[in-house]
């Protein structure tokens, strides 16, 4: 018992912390419409009462946890998956876009780090670039993105899995990077000796070692790319997928709504999150570099 405690209290004890002051501010910001309410109808409300109304409101600021969580209960368990008033239907319209980012970002990412390790020029000339890409603002190349690609044809999923992968193939160019330079000289001039090719330096040494560098570098990569997901979803209308039930909510001022997507697109990343950790757990056990 005490170990489960040591393993999971603290993160309980998180989120019971921020349940509490979610309730708190909830109240903070919604008293304001429940006042309002008293002073035009001239009612009177106890304090219990007064808590209980901005906790129940239609369309509050701020939305408490439970007004959520029957939201998404409702969204979910009570509607068929292949209902466009589903989140599942639209979170797993998000997650294919955003594995097919993910995917590309990966490839891209292991390729251009290749690249720089083993050719100097690459080395100063495309990482440079790579790194400048990432200061240009999602939200603004987004929109750019879908116009080019939609004026020559390319709709659907592609275009959202482009703007996926350009967030996600920055951080695994930078891991795999570092970890192909992480060998260190003695372990190179080791193969040397052993008249061992470049080609076998790489797959015998280099891309062993890469290998808690790639995983730490898909985590992020995965978060990322669901992050471009849902923002190449919102300036294009889209009528399928988490982004456009975020965008249709704040036209219709359906908070409830917008938090439950929110928690549903954090829900998803945490468990695109667990399962590379579960992958590489496996595959670094098999290693030899865990035990």
């Amino acid at each position: 018992m005490k170990r489960l405690w040591n393993r999971f209290g603290p993160v309980i004890t998180v989120v019971f912390g921020i349940i509490v002051l979610w309730y708190v501010m909830a109240v903070a910001l919604n008293s304001a419409w429940t006042i309002d309410k008293l002073g035009r109808t001239g009612g009177e409300l106890s304090v219990v009462e007064h808590i209980a109304d901005t906790w129940s409101q239609d369309k509050p600021k701020l939305p408490a946890p439970h007004q959520v969580v029957a939201e998404i209960w409702k969204t979910t368990v009570q509607k068929s998956i292949t209902s466009k008033r589903s989140l599942i239907y639209h979170a797993w319209i998000t997650l294919s876009a955003t594995l097919a980012g993910f995917g590309l970002g990966t490839v891209l990412g292991i390729l251009l780090a290749v690249g720089i390790v083993h050719n100097k020029a690459m080395n100063l000339s495309v990482m440079p670039w790579v790194i400048a890409s990432q200061t240009i603002p999602i939200l603004a190349i987004a929109p750019m993105i879908i116009v080019v690609l939609n004026a020559i044809g390319v709709t659907g999923l592609l275009p959202k899995a482009i703007i996926s992968m350009y967030l996600s193939f920055f951080p695994v160019v930078v891991g795999m990077v570092k970890g192909f330079r992480s060998p260190d000289q003695m372990q190179l001039d080791q193969m040397r000796t052993w008249y061992a090719s470049k080609w076998q330096t790489f797959w015998k040494l280099r891309w062993p070692s890469s290998m808690p560098y790639l995983f730490t570098s898909l985590k992020i990569g995965v978060a990322a790319a669901l992050v471009g997901t849902i923002v190449a979803e919102l300036p294009t209308g889209a009528v399928r997928g988490l982004g456009a039930r975020l965008l249709a909510g704040s036209y219709y001022g359906q908070t409830i709504q917008i938090w439950s997507a929110l928690l549903m697109a954090a829900s998803l990343a945490a468990g695109l999150v667990a399962i590379v950790s579960l992958v590489e757990r496996f595959t670094l056990r098999r290693m030899g570099m865990l035990r």
